[in-house]
């Protein structure tokens, strides 16, 4: 088999089985914007729910409530804590056993995600992330001036 420019690429010939078994599966990442208003959670609840089949999560399962339960949460903080931000991006992300709640909003300032600094909903989201060996973490947006919220958990067997 030959590759391009001439040049023989051998590995491609006969892979053995365990090489191709152990090929992680591809990342999925899904990301919709909303505008702030009274449809941005149920906009976003469904965005999310849309995925998770794909990702292998059964609807109405308890993991795929946890998830849609923290999505909701996420994106009410963000109508109570910025409600200057025009939009916010909420996506899913699915890799390498993990699945990643993520929702980005145009204001900079950090959530306090100490036992002390957090509010009723984030200790929910923290808790149920927790529920699933999963974390929530609060980072600075690297394409604009506001934040993103993330939420990880490990894919149930």
């Amino acid at each position: 088999m030959s590759g391009s420019g001439g040049f023989r690429l051998p590995w491609r010939r006969a892979r053995p089985v365990a090489a191709i078994e152990h090929v992680p599966p591809a990342m999925q990442r899904h990301i919709a914007s909303f505008r702030l208003g009274p449809e941005a959670v149920r906009r976003a609840r469904e965005a999310v729910a849309e995925h998770l089949p794909a990702a292998g999560v059964a609807p109405a399962c308890a993991f795929a409530d946890a998830v849609l339960l923290v999505t909701s949460e996420l994106v009410v903080n963000v109508l109570r804590h910025a409600p200057s931000s025009p939009v916010m991006d909420v996506g899913i992300t699915v890799a390498a056993g993990q699945l990643v709640v993520s929702v980005a909003d145009a204001e900079p300032m950090l959530p306090d995600l100490s036992d002390e600094g957090m509010g009723a909903g984030l200790r929910m989201v923290a808790e149920l992330a927790a529920d699933y060996d999963g974390d929530v973490s609060a980072e600075p947006a690297v394409d604009h001036d506001g934040k993103v919220i993330l939420v990880r958990f490990s894919m149930p067997s």
